[in-house]
C-alpha cells in the first residue's frame, strides 16, 4: 500500500528525530543544535538577519521537564513553532516573525 504525502511527512519527522537521538530516544543539546543547523538553515538564517538568535534559547524553551534532553513531544513543539512561522510566511509575514520563538 502506498503512503500519502502526509503520512510520508510524519514518518520523515520521526526519522529525523531518531537520527539525532541517543540510546534513551531523546536529543541532547549539541544534537539539537546540529539538527537545527542541518535541517533548517534557511529558517535560522532569516532569524539571524532579524537579529534573533533562535538557537540561543531554543533548547531551554523546549526542555519543559528540565531533564536536559528533548523528548519526542518537546521536539514536536519545536517543529510546530517552525511550521507556524512558515504558515505565517504563506500569508505574507516576514520570516522569523515571532510566535513562540
Amino acid at each position: 500500500m502506498s503512503s500519502t504525502e502526509a503520512e510520508r511527512s510524519i514518518v520523515g519527522m520521526i526519522n529525523m528525530f531518531h537520527k539525532y537521538t541517543g540510546r534513551d530516544d531523546k536529543i541532547d543539546k549539541p544534537s539539537l543544535l546540529t539538527m537545527m543547523k542541518e535541517n533548517f538553515p534557511n529558517f535560522l538564517s532569516a532569524c539571524d538577519k532579524k537579529g534573533k538568535n533562535y538557537l540561543a534559547n531554543a533548547f531551554e524553551k523546549k526542555d519543559k521537564n528540565g531533564d536536559k534532553k528533548i523528548e519526542f513531544s518537546e521536539y514536536l513543539s519545536l517543529l510546530g513553532d517552525i511550521a507556524i512561522d512558515y504558515h505565517k510566511q504563506s500569508h505574507g509575514a516576514e520570516p522569523c516573525s515571532g510566535g513562540s520563538q
